[in-house]
This record gives structure tokens, C-alpha cells and sequence, in this order.
């Protein structure tokens, strides 16, 4: 992230084309890039007003959902999505699929402060084949749910992409291999990458 921030200007740039770019047809306000990419609001407003100048983005209003005193009102507001017209496009998505593929080991140090993990297998995101069942399989006994939760978030600020993942007790895991578990086998039949196997699955 270090190095990307240099390349294209800051770290909070390239979170915020992550979530553009990773989320073509998805349209976000500010208040939503700022929480998604864990970037300050004035810090949010002054990327994507940069990035709406180069033409990668373009403002679209939509209608959002607000709970005020118990009653869910709808309010349309300004947004940004893709323009899937941008020159470079398809070339800058490329590039920044490719790098996040290269961070597989930053990635591995994050999950790593949930504890002694068994196994980590990544796929989706982290790979070529960027479509699976999950982006992460992780393999840990006592595992805090929330903790998990923080760190697949601050992982997901980075990324740019809601992640999909699962979480399993090592004996719970153990089992599902044993009776074939159709995600089990959906994960490790196609593309994915064993970060960590203490398991010494094959």
C-alpha cells in the first residue's frame, strides 16, 4: 500500500479506487466511501473530487435509506459510481487485481493476530480467477468472532471489496472434509492458494 500511495498520490486514493473499481455497478456517497475505506471525510471529498476531474468516476444520484425516531425514510442524495467509460480502465483494473494478488503476505500477517491458525487458503479477490464461494478460508480453534471481524474489515478498507470468507474449529473442519462438504470442496477443487497449512493438505 506504501508503495502504491507513492505511485498514484496517497494510500486513501488507492483505497478509494479500489471500491470503484472493485465494485463497478455499485454507487456510494461520501459519508459511505469514507467508512468503507476507513478514510477521513475531508480526506474522502478531496480524493473523490480529484479522481471525478480524471474521468474514472462520475456523479449519480440514488435514493438511501435513513432510520430516524424509528421510522425508515428514503432521501435522494449525490453519489459517485464508475465510468466504465474511462480510457484506461480495463488496464488500471488489471494492474490493481495484480497487486492485490501481491499482498497475499501483508494479508497473511493481519490474519495472523486472531491466533495460531491451521490453515489459510485464499481465492477470489486474491487470485486471477477473481470469482469463488470465498475469498478466505481460515482454520482456528477459539477464534473471537469479533476480532476476526476487525481484521477482515481493515482488510476490506484496503482492498477496496467486501470480502467473503469462513471461519471454521479445526475439528469441525476436519469433519467436513471427511463427508466431502460441498463448500469445503467448492473452495479447494477450483483455484486458491494455501497460505498457511499445518494441516498438510494436499
Amino acid at each position: 500500500m506504501e508503495t502504491l500511495g507513492k505511485i498514484f498520490g496517497s494510500a486513501s486514493k488507492v483505497r478509494i479506487m479500489r471500491l470503484f473499481l472493485f465494485n463497478p455497478q455499485l454507487v456510494f456517497d461520501l459519508g459511505s466511501i469514507s467508512k468503507k475505506t476507513k478514510t477521513l471525510l475531508t480526506t474522502a471529498k478531496k480524493e473523490v473530487s480529484n479522481l471525478e476531474r480524471t474521468g474514472l468516476i462520475k456523479r449519480k444520484s440514488f435514493v438511501k435509506d435513513y432510520l430516524t425516531r424509528g421510522k425508515l425514510l428514503k432521501k435522494r442524495v449525490p453519489g459517485w459510481v464508475l465510468d466504465e467509460k474511462f480510457p484506461f480502465l480495463a488496464h488500471l483494473q488489471n494492474f490493481l487485481i495484480e497487486i492485490t494478488g501481491a499482498q497475499q503476505a501483508e494479508i497473511v500477517h493481519k490474519i495472523k493476530k486472531i491466533g495460531p491458525i491451521k490453515l489459510l487458503v485464499v481465492s477470489g479477490v486474491f487470485i486471477p480467477e477473481r470469482e469463488g464461494r470465498v475469498d478466505l478460508l481460515i482454520v482456528a480453534d477459539k477464534v473471537k468472532k469479533n476480532t476476526i471481524e476487525a481484521i477482515v474489515s481493515d482488510i476490506e478498507s484496503e482492498i477496496g471489496k467486501e470480502l467473503k470468507y469462513s471461519v471454521f474449529e479445526t475439528s469441525d473442519f476436519m469433519y467436513r472434509i471427511g463427508v466431502c462438504d460441498k463448500l469445503i470442496r467448492d473452495i479447494l477443487d477450483y483455484p486458491h492458494r494455501k497460505m498457511i497449512n499445518k494441516l498438510e493438505l494436499v
